[in-house]
C-alpha cells in the first residue's frame, strides 16, 4: 500500500467517523508539535544567557524562527498543494526534529569541538542554537499545511468546527508545553530541548503511521494542470489587492497584529504597574488564555457556527477583542483582568477561526495550500512586529498603552467589516 495514498475506501461503514479519527489525529500532531515548540520558547533566553548572549542576540535568536517562517511557509504550502499535505507535514515535522536535536546537541558539540568553558565554544554554541532556531523555522509550516488538510476533509458546514480545532491544540499546547519545559528545566537547559525532540519523533511517526493523505489523486490533477503561481514577496504583496481574499487577508493582518500585542509584552507589562506580578503568577495568567482560548475553539466553535453565520460570528469576534484590549489597558487589578482576557480569549477564538475560514472558502482549491501558507507567513511578521510596538508603546506611553493601540486597531477591523459585510455575507 503507498502510504501517500489515501486511505479512505468505498466499504468504509461509517465515513464520518473515519473524518473524525483524522480530525482527532491532525489535532493530536499540531498539539504534540506546539507541546515541543512550548518546551523551549520560554527557557531559550535563559538558555542563550548561559552563553553570554545579550538582549539583542536572545531577540535576533527568537526573531529568526519568525523570519525563516515567513520564508519558507508559503513555499511548504505551494507544495503540500502539488505534492500532498502528507508528504509536507512529514517534511515540516522532521524539520522541527532535527532542530530540536541541534539545540540539544549544541552544548556537547561546541565543548567537543573547541573545549570545555573557552570563548570560542560559547560562541559557537550560540550559532548553533541560532541554526536551530532557523532550521525549525523554515520547515515549521505545518500550520498552513493542516489547515489546508482539514479544508480538504470539510465541507462548508462543518469547516469551522474542523479549523477551531487547531486553536484548541496551540492553545493547549501553550498551556502545558511551558509548564513542562519549566518543570524539567531544573536538570538543565538541555533536558527540555532532549524532551521537544523526543516529542517530535512520536509526532513523525503518528504522521507516517496514522494520518492518510487528503488530497486525492483527483485533485491533485486538476492542481498539476493549473499554471504554477509565481511565488516571493511580490506574490504576498498582491495577495491584498486580490477582489476574492484581499478585503479578508487585510483583516486577519490587522487583526493578528492587535491581538499579537497581548501574549508578546504580557509578561514585561505584568512585572510592572498596576499588576506587580511574578514571572511564576504572570505564567498562571497566560495559561489561562490558553486554556480558555482553547475551550472557545475547541468547544464552542463548531455549536455557533451551526446556529450563526460566519461573517456574524466574525463581528462578534471583534466585538468581543475591542473589549478585552481596551479591558486590559485600563485595568487595575487581576480579577478585573481575567475578566478582560476571557473576552480576548472568545475574540480570538472567534475571529481568528472564521477568517481562516472564509478564506478557504473564498479560494479555488488548488490553491488552498499555498494561500494558506502566505497567510502563515503574514502571522510570521507580526509575531515580529507585535513586540516591537508592545515594548514601545509600554517604555514611551506606560502600561495602558498596548491596551489602548489593539482596542483603536480592532475598532478600525470592525468599522472595516460593516463596510465590506455585503461582500463576506455571499460567502
Amino acid at each position: 500500500m503507498n502510504p501517500n495514498k489515501n486511505f479512505a475506501s468505498p466499504l468504509c461503514a461509517n465515513p464520518r467517523s473515519m473524518q473524525n479519527r483524522q480530525l482527532f489525529t491532525i489535532f493530536l500532531i499540531l498539539f504534540v508539535d506546539v507541546l515541543g515548540y512550548g518546551l523551549i520558547l520560554p527557557l531559550l533566553p535563559y538558555y542563550a544567557k548561559t552563553y553570554g548572549a545579550g538582549e539583542i542576540i536572545i531577540g535576533l535568536m527568537v526573531a529568526s524562527y519568525a523570519l525563516l517562517q515567513f520564508v519558507g511557509a508559503p513555499l511548504l504550502g505551494r507544495w503540500s498543494d502539488v505534492r500532498g499535505r502528507r508528504p509536507i507535514l512529514l517534511i515540516s515535522v522532521a524539520g522541527t526534529g532535527v532542530g530540536f536535536l541541534l539545540l540539544a546537541m549544541a552544548e556537547a558539540i561546541g565543548f567537543w569541538v573547541f573545549g570545555e568553558g573557552t570563548s570560542n565554544a560559547f560562541k559557537f554554541i550560540l550559532l548553533l542554537m541560532f541554526l536551530s532556531r532557523m532550521l525549525d523555522g523554515l520547515t515549521g509550516g505545518n500550520i498552513s499545511v493542516a489547515q489546508a488538510y482539514i479544508t480538504d476533509m470539510t465541507n462548508d458546514q462543518n469547516r469551522a468546527k474542523g479549523l477551531g480545532m487547531i486553536g484548541a491544540a496551540f492553545g493547549l499546547g501553550f498551556v502545558l508545553g511551558p509548564a513542562l519545559g519549566g518543570f524539567l528545566s531544573q536538570w538543565g537547559y538541555t533536558v527540555p530541548a532532549w524532551v521537544a525532540f523526543a516529542v517530535s519523533v512520536f509526532n513523525l511517526c503518528m504522521v507516517y503511521l496514522a494520518l492518510p493523505e487528503s488530497l486525492t489523486d483527483e485533485k491533485r490533477a486538476v492542481i498539476l494542470q493549473m499554471p504554477r503561481p509565481k511565488m516571493g514577496l511580490p506574490i504576498m504583496w498582491q495577495t491584498f489587492s486580490r477582489p476574492d481574499v484581499g478585503a479578508l487577508f487585510r483583516l486577519r493582518v490587522s487583526t493578528t497584529l492587535a491581538s499579537g500585542i497581548f501574549p508578546a509584552v504580557f509578561s514585561l507589562y505584568a512585572s510592572g504597574e498596576p499588576l506587580s506580578l511574578s514571572a511564576q503568577h504572570a505564567g498562571y495568567v497566560l495559561t489561562y488564555v490558553g486554556f480558555a482560548s482553547a475551550v472557545m475553539q475547541g468547544g464552542m466553535i463548531g455549536y455557533l457556527s451551526r446556529r450563526y453565520k460566519e461573517p456574524q460570528l466574525l463581528l462578534y469576534g471583534a466585538f468581543f477583542l475591542i473589549l478585552g484590549l481596551f479591558g486590559w489597558a485600563i485595568t487595575t487589578n487581576v480579577p478585573f483582568i481575567l475578566v478582560a482576557i476571557t473576552f480576548f480569549a472568545v475574540g480570538m477564538g472567534l475571529a481568528g477561526t472564521m477568517i481562516n475560514s472564509l478564506i478557504t472558502k473564498a479560494v479555488a482549491p488548488h490553491e488552498i495550500g499555498q494561500i494558506l501558507g502566505i497567510g502563515a507567513s503574514f502571522d510570521s511578521l507580526t509575531r515580529i512586529l507585535a513586540p516591537i510596538i508592545g515594548g514601545v508603546l509600554l517604555a514611551k506611553v506606560g502600561s495602558y498603552g498596548p491596551g489602548v493601540f489593539g482596542g483603536v486597531v480592532m475598532i478600525g477591523v470592525l468599522l472595516y467589516m460593516l463596510k465590506i459585510r455585503r461582500q463576506i455575507n455571499g460567502r
